[in-house]
């Protein structure tokens, strides 16, 4: 996976795929073509522009890291041969993996906990107990 920023992904967007515009994720497959003896477990690549992937969270109201996640799993789903280009019937199928994928994930095991920090308390806050 790369992260880059607009202005290196349109260059990318504008020669690979002849679309001259800045796109937020490419996936470049291993699995076309031809192969290399021994490359049979890599997929490919996934380049993601975090300067589109944090202007869509901004209009989505959600973190930047949620959107690369989501750019992620949308890149890894193309390099395993979904294309929602194809068809109406592929983009739903593509879209249902890529929420079955997101919601398989546990968003707080993969926060990083801060050396020091206080540790989050288990019980609810006196507004989750339903006080009027």
């Amino acid at each position: 996976m790369s992260l880059i920023d607009d202005a290196e992904m349109h260059v990318l967007n504008r020669d690979y795929r002849g679309k001259d515009r800045p796109t937020d994720v490419l996936a470049f497959a291993l699995r076309e073509g031809l192969r290399a003896p021994g490359d049979d477990t890599v997929l490919g690549d996934v380049v993601i522009s975090l300067d589109t992937a944090a202007r869509q969270a901004r209009a989505h109201s959600r973190p930047t890291d949620a959107e690369v996640r989501t750019l992620l799993i949308h890149g890894v789903l193309h390099l395993l041969g979904y294309d929602h280009e194809r068809s109406a019937a592929e983009a739903r199928r593509m879209r249902a993996m890529e929420g079955r994928l997101l919601g398989s994930l546990n968003p707080r095991a993969m926060q990083v906990q801060q050396v020091g920090a206080k540790k989050p308390s288990r019980r609810p806050s006196p507004r989750g107990r339903g006080r009027r």
